[in-house]
């Protein structure tokens, strides 16, 4: 299994690697940088907030379903003709209350009609990963891992006509942006279900009252912890627009720090899609899981430890490059989000793990007080500090709720606690942020000081043997 695992890994990050990034760091961030702040910012918020409320979406069906397929592969028939039907149900309510919801709130009439084009997006995005389910919950990685990335292909090639093809006279609007968005899903769900339905071997959908209610029963617990771990990972940006008078314009500053955290959630969350059916097989078959575990959170300590690290040393280099406006402020939101990233990857680890092991009570425990806290530092936070005091919020609720995940999963899964692993990983921490602090006093161009840091983190971690290349070859070879 853990050769599967680094194959179908190694696929998934190529693509993904290759696509995902210039999105983020291209297209977004070029959108960001030629609109009015105002306008993206309020874009931001909005298209957090459609995320709150993806309770009454997907209802949890996408986790029970990868789960589910992924140890009784038979089911896929039975399952996808009412689950569809059931899914457009789903979606229709979920409109119906994110529309309601902001009405409340006291969104305005242009805000509503974002929100109404947003939420049928999510709509979209949430149908795109339940058919995904279906896929890697047959073990079809390869056809998942192109899928992954199909969306935000065609998006690129829509925005990129759009900003510089010179296809128009008028300057880029970010509804051009949120319409990009609804053709690129549509046609990724169009191909997507073709496939899906050809391996199901389907006829027709069908609505069947009884098993939809089946379902729901059974991934209501799943519901529930999306809900939950929505709101304190999505309600930062929706407070900060709703709390401040420049609420729109702090929005943006978050968003601007966001947008590596985001790039840099791509691909924890691409481990996450990849271990879930896996540890939900090896569970069922009653295999140890101990050393896939550490073989994950290995790579993406390694990944995320790195990555923040660099983000925190350069972080004004970095915001000033990639863009034109509030620098200092987004640079201080920066270092505190990028250090949320190692928190965030090891839920990616322990958090598959819990979910795959069904220890959903445990999980919606540790998101409802990961909710109460974050929302309370925000209130608290907010109107004093702004954009940085969300930044701040997030990095105590994703630290809290990281280190109850590891808790948890060491005591039902027995795990005992391996002394030198977690040596090397403290020796791995210190010695990387020690480099940090002499390298900053290099007189070397920032650039090369970045590389210098990222590949002296690298090396310590293959030196002190917290990743040994020889091993991930046997595995490779061998493993299975």
């Amino acid at each position: 299994m853990q050769k599967k695992f680094i194959t179908n890994l190694s696929l998934l990050l190529l693509l993904n690697i290759l696509i995902k990034p210039f999105w983020i760091l291209g297209i977004d961030r070029a959108v960001q940088n030629v609109v009015p702040s105002g306008d993206y910012g309020l874009y931001y918020a909005i298209f957090n907030f459609s995320f709150l409320f993806n309770i009454f979406l997907d209802f949890g069906i996408t986790n029970y379903n990868n789960k589910n397929i992924a140890q009784n592969n038979h089911l896929l028939q039975k399952h996808l003709s009412i689950i569809l039907v059931l899914r457009l149900i789903l979606g229709l309510l979920y409109i119906i209350i994110t529309l309601l919801i902001g009405i409340i709130i006291d969104y305005s009439w242009l805000q509503i009609r974002l929100l109404l084009v947003l939420g049928f997006n999510q709509f979209l995005i949430s149908f795109i990963l339940y058919l995904r389910s279906n896929i890697s919950g047959l073990h079809l990685f390869k056809t998942d891992s192109v899928i992954s990335v199909l969306d935000r292909l065609i998006m690129i090639f829509i925005c990129a006509a759009l900003l510089w093809g010179n296809i128009t006279d008028k300057p880029f609007q970010i509804t051009w942006y949120v319409f990009a968005q609804t053709f690129a899903y549509l046609i990724t769900i169009l191909i997507t279900l073709v496939i899906v339905v050809d391996k199901a071997k389907i006829n027709k959908v069908k609505w069947n009252r009884v098993f939809s209610l089946f379902i729901l029963k059974k991934s209501y617990p799943y519901a529930i912890l999306v809900l939950l771990m929505t709101f304190y990972n999505r309600i930062d940006s929706v407070m900060l627009e709703r709390l401040l008078p420049d609420g729109a314009q702090q929005a943006s500053i978050y968003a601007s720090a966001y947008r590596l955290l985001d790039a840099g959630n791509m691909i924890a969350f691409l481990f996450a899609g990849l271990l879930l059916p896996m540890f939900a097989k090896m569970i069922k078959l009653k295999h140890r899981v101990d050393e896939l575990v550490k073989l994950a959170f290995s790579i993406l300590m390694i990944i995320s430890i790195t990555t923040a690290s660099v983000s925190y040393f350069f972080s004004n280099e970095i915001m000033e490059l990639m863009y034109k406006e509030h620098i200092t402020e987004s640079a201080l939101v920066f270092q505190f989000l990028m250090i949320c990233f190692v928190f965030v990857s090891s839920t990616y680890v322990f958090g598959t793990l819990l979910t795959a092991n069904g220890n959903l009570k445990q999980l919606n425990i540790m998101a409802a007080c990961g909710m109460v806290l974050n929302i309370s530092l925000n209130l608290l936070l907010i109107p004093i500090y702004k954009a940085s005091g969300a930044a701040f919020a997030s990095l105590v609720t994703q630290f809290c709720t990281a280190i109850f995940q590891i808790l948890i999963a060491y005591k039902y899964f027995n795990f005992k606690v391996n002394y030198k692993f977690l040596s090397q990983l403290i020796v791995y921490l210190l010695a990387t942020i020690l480099c940090g602090i002499i390298v900053r006093g290099f007189d070397l161009q920032w650039m090369i000081q970045l590389l210098i840091l990222s590949s002296l983190s690298i090396a310590i971690a293959l030196l002190i043997g917290l990743f040994s290349i020889k091993g991930l070859l046997h595995i490779i070879r061998y493993g299975e």
